[in-house]
């Protein structure tokens, strides 16, 4: 599935390292995606994954994710690329007390392709039925402390988009 290929444009140019630092949770199913894509493609990375508090994809000495190539600013697995890579420049949080997802954009200030999308409200629709799918899939497949150590993790500059229900099985996780 070609996943947001019209992005490549604003990405390329921008300055921002948002694929430095970022490390992006990694479900069991994603983790299977990844290396079954890195087989197919005979890419060779040497223990892709870590887990500390949560799995991620490794980083290299300079804190860049080993799946971003710095000559192209391009994931090496774009295609199968984790979920929240796919949802950016929109993030999540829950709050448990309502029982609500809510969503954030990311200021364009930290990230440009965030103002190309809040610009076009079709744009802006499109692309948020897609993070918004990758996301509850990861939201139901993380195991419950890995949640809980992601949802600890600070989103500054961003701003609220939207918000709806949550199901229960997501919500216990968080007890």
């Amino acid at each position: 599935m070609a996943r947001q290929e019209n992005y490549f444009e604003v990405c390329e140019a921008c300055k921002i390292e948002c694929c430095r630092d970022a490390r992006p949770p990694i479900t069991l199913k994603r983790r299977e995606i990844i290396e079954g894509y890195l087989r197919e493609r005979k890419l060779r990375i040497e223990d892709p994954f870590v887990c500390v508090d949560y799995m991620h994809p490794r980083e290299d000495r300079e804190g860049y994710c080993i799946f971003y190539n710095r000559e192209t600013k391009k994931c090496l697995v774009h295609e199968v690329k984790p979920e929240t890579c796919v949802a950016g420049p929109i993030t999540f949080d829950i709050d448990k007390g309502r029982g609500r997802i809510v969503w954030y954009l990311k200021m364009e200030s930290i990230c440009p392709l965030a103002g190309v999308i809040f610009r076009d409200r079709r744009l802006l629709q499109r692309h948020f039925e897609v993070a918004r799918r990758e996301i509850l899939r990861l939201v139901e497949d993380l195991p419950p402390h890995h949640l809980k150590v992601i949802l600890r993790r600070e989103e500054p500059e961003t701003f609220e988009i939207g918000e709806e229900e949550i199901g229960e099985g997501v919500l216990s996780k968080l007890d």
